[in-house]
């Protein structure tokens, strides 16, 4: 069997997580197993899953607790694991890439880096740290994935960019599972005491860069001319408390609807009418992938690649715009007509069958030649 060792911060429930418990659900378990190296020693809503399915977690510190100490303990976990062949590194940016640099250190054969977004997003410092390891990225992986073009071409640069050094790995769904349902939408409706309203959602982690202050000045403007206007937010995060602050700022309490992480999304996504994010930057959103296969009208700041774009329902505005710009917009998107779009999906390569396939041939021919 060939076991892959994919490294994140958490295996909690956002975007990547799901990209990766999606494909893990789907592979051939009888050849291949994921296991993780994580950063946090928290509990993580998928590990009760991860340990059922077979796989393995193990924890390491983050950066945050020391540098030299998170450098120790990536090379103490590489001596004590000598069989890993495959290590699999997702990211955001090249500003956190020591344990590829562990993984090479302890021989690792196969070491991918598989870039999910386009900015760093953290500190100041985080900046610096990308270029500076940009330029050593040919030397300390041996393969080369991204979400999109636009990732890509942030992560590896303008040179490895053209010469199309890269591969691209399509964030993935199921789309039958987010087909339309009448009756789904009334149930979930029900539950969250939608009825009879104009639902604006967005689901993502509460995150600088999903730009949740923004959307709710955006909603305030459109709430004063539909009062039967609701936003629904859909996820948490290190921002939950800024944002609630600034949900009562606004007086807006009776009309945003916070719902924390759910494990339903493709239920919840029936209770939309307009899909709605308004952020500084994304690699491949996963959820506008899910929002179009429910067929839910998408509105998306024009940061976000155009690759995404796999169906008529999504258009893109300008964050340099005023609040009341996006707030006319999403008005002229209420009514739009929801369809069934899994066939657009599939064509367009983002059927989780076909990409789950790829990634386990990959991963059973690297593994088989060490």
């Amino acid at each position: 069997m060939v076991r892959v060792l994919h490294i994140v911060f958490s295996m909690n429930r956002g975007g990547i997580e799901t990209i990766l418990m999606n494909i893990f659900r789907n592979i051939d378990r009888s050849k291949l197993m994921f296991d993780f190296l994580v950063h946090t020693k928290e509990d993580c809503a998928y590990d009760e899953e991860i340990r059922a399915l077979g796989g393995r977690i193990y924890s390491v510190p983050s950066r945050r607790a020391g540098l030299l100490k998170n450098r120790r303990a990536l090379d103490a976990f590489f001596k004590a694991h000598p069989e890993y062949k495959i290590v699999h590194q997702h990211v955001s940016s090249m500003s956190y890439v020591e344990p590829l640099k562990a993984a090479k250190r302890a021989g690792v054969p196969v070491r991918i880096i598989h870039v999910h977004g386009t900015s760093e997003g953290a500190s100041w410092l985080h900046v610096p740290l990308h270029y500076l390891n940009r330029l050593g990225v040919k030397r300390l992986a041996t393969h080369y994935f991204a979400c999109s073009d636009l990732a890509a071409r942030w992560l590896y640069g303008a040179r490895q960019f053209r010469a199309k050094e890269y591969c691209i790995i399509n964030n993935g769904t199921q789309p039958e599972s987010f087909v339309f349902n009448p009756e789904t939408r009334e149930r979930i409706r029900e539950e969250l005491h939608l009825q009879n309203k104009f639902v604006i959602g967005l689901v993502g982690r509460f995150h600088y860069l999903k730009n949740h202050i923004y959307l709710l000045d955006a909603f305030s403007k459109l709430h004063e001319r539909a009062p039967d206007a609701v936003l629904l937010l859909v996820g948490d995060g290190e921002l939950r408390e800024e944002i609630t602050s600034h949900i009562q700022a606004l007086g807006l309490e009776a009309a945003v609807v916070l719902t924390g992480m759910r494990p339903d999304v493709p239920e919840v996504l029936q209770a939309i009418d307009v899909f709605c994010m308004p952020s500084f930057h994304e690699g491949l959103p996963l959820s506008v992938i899910e929002a179009q296969g429910a067929g839910l009208p998408c509105l998306l700041s024009d940061t976000i690649t155009k690759q995404v774009a796999i169906t008529d329902l999504v258009q893109y505005l300008s964050i340099k715009r005023p609040p009341e710009d996006w707030a006319e917009k999403l008005m002229q998107m209420r009514g739009i007509p929801r369809r069934d779009t899994c066939s657009e999906l599939v064509a367009a390569g983002f059927d989780l069958s076909g990409i789950t396939q790829e990634l386990q041939s990959l991963y059973l021919d690297l593994g088989l030649k060490q």
